[in-house]
């Protein structure tokens, strides 16, 4: 490429991103450091609100940036050599803080934002693949950086974006339209497609060299169709068209990357049979089963205990599992199985028909751990059981995830 190209481009995007709205000011804002040794890297699914999460911080620093979105088309011809000259324009800007959109796109950036660390730059960076990222940050930038991942609107988030008190009706609300920014703005539903398409396609099929996309989306649609469901590989194949199950597995995988989806392992004590057990499915926004299904029935109970998924990843990370107990039981949800475990069961309303199996799933769960308090979350029921010297606290989601 040419200087002048880069530089046009850079004082392009830069224009373009101050004409932006700052939004709302997102609640993981305060956890993000201010440190000049390690690059801060903040991931997640694309238009969850990464760079404005990243302009508030910059905002927030009171220094003068430089940025560069490399998620974009006129920097297709970008290779290595150029940074040679991407170096002039940081050097023309004056800017120590440094801030790269959509990282991942660029060849060999680790090894530039290590070489720019040594030299005493400070990095803000977004990207938008688990894989890649973890990759090259574990390659060349092991120790010298922090990664937040970022989700779309909590909860809470929305009702502040929103104007909306908390409450019964602004959760069914949530419930129905989910946390994308741009979405929630426009009430466009075509964002929410248009974002699956290019996730699939772009992110996925053209990244990895799929030539069978229609597969890839067979096995996306199926998926979306059922969340909060336990899946098999070898019998999805028929679903998604392909011949192996290490093909369908490979796909979950790419999804998982992009945070399409998330997998929640069962847990045991072994590795091993943690491992061998199926995971569970869940789908990064309730937007996106709205728009990306074409069979979901209205399995409230799903897209309920899908949205408390969310809420508890969110603020646990990744250290939670299901349990599936001896007797056949299951509970939804351990948090920090290892530290202070939480027990939590989920179901949209406690009836005759499965008080008796979520009741003593959580039972047994909280009997396996040994706690004698644990919760089920519905839609919009608070009670309390107290039975087997164990104490359960039911209450209504938005309760919950609203605190």
């Amino acid at each position: 490429m040419k200087l002048s190209e880069i530089q046009n481009i850079s004082a392009a995007q830069r224009l373009a991103l101050e004409q932006q709205d700052l939004g709302l000011k997102r609640h993981t804002l305060p956890e993000l450091p201010d440190m000049q040794s390690h690059a801060l890297v903040v991931s997640g699914i694309r238009r969850c609100g990464k760079s404005t999460l990243l302009r508030q911080f910059v905002q927030k620093l009171e220094r003068p940036y430089f940025y560069l979105n490399f998620d974009d088309v006129r920097l297709a011809e970008f290779v290595p050599a150029d940074y040679r000259l991407l170096d002039r324009v940081i050097a023309e800007s004056g800017a120590s803080l440094l801030f790269f959109d959509e990282v991942q796109s660029a060849e060999c950036w680790e090894l530039y934002v290590r070489q720019k660390l040594d030299e005493g730059f400070q990095f803000a960076i977004t990207g938008s693949n688990a894989s890649l990222l973890s990759r090259e940050l574990g390659s060349r930038l092991t120790g010298r950086h922090i990664t937040k991942e970022l989700f779309p609107f909590s909860y809470k988030e929305f009702c502040e974006f929103t104007g909306q008190e908390a409450g019964s009706v602004s959760f069914a609300d949530y419930l129905e339209k989910g946390g994308f920014p741009e979405f929630l703005k426009t009430n466009n539903t075509d964002i929410l497609a248009q974002l699956q398409l290019d996730i699939l396609y772009r992110d996925i099929a053209v990244r990895y060299g799929i030539r069978d996309a229609t597969s890839l989306q067979r096995l996306f649609v199926h998926l979306v169709s059922n969340p909060a469901q336990l899946f098999s590989p070898s019998k999805l194949t028929g679903v998604a068209g392909v011949k192996s199950p290490t093909t369908v597995l490979e796909y979950i995988s790419f999804f998982e990357a992009s945070y399409l989806i998330h997998l929640l392992p069962c847990f045991a004590w072994s590795v091993k049979a943690q491992s061998l057990a199926p995971k569970k499915v869940y789908i990064a926004d309730i937007g996106i089963i709205k728009t990306g299904s074409v069979s979901f029935s209205g399995n409230r109970g799903s897209l309920l205990e899908n949205c408390v998924y969310n809420s508890l990843r969110s603020k646990a990370g990744t250290s939670m599992y299901y349990l599936t107990a001896k007797n056949g039981g299951e509970c939804d949800f351990i948090v920090n199985p290892h530290d202070n475990p939480s027990c939590i069961q989920v179901c949209w309303e406690l009836s005759a028909d499965n008080q008796d199996r979520e009741i003593n799933g959580l039972l047994d769960a909280m009997e396996f751990f040994n706690v004698a308090e644990g919760e089920i979350l519905t839609y919009n029921t608070e009670d309390l059981i107290l039975t087997r010297g164990k104490r359960i606290t039911i209450m209504p989601v938005w309760k919950r995830i609203g605190e």
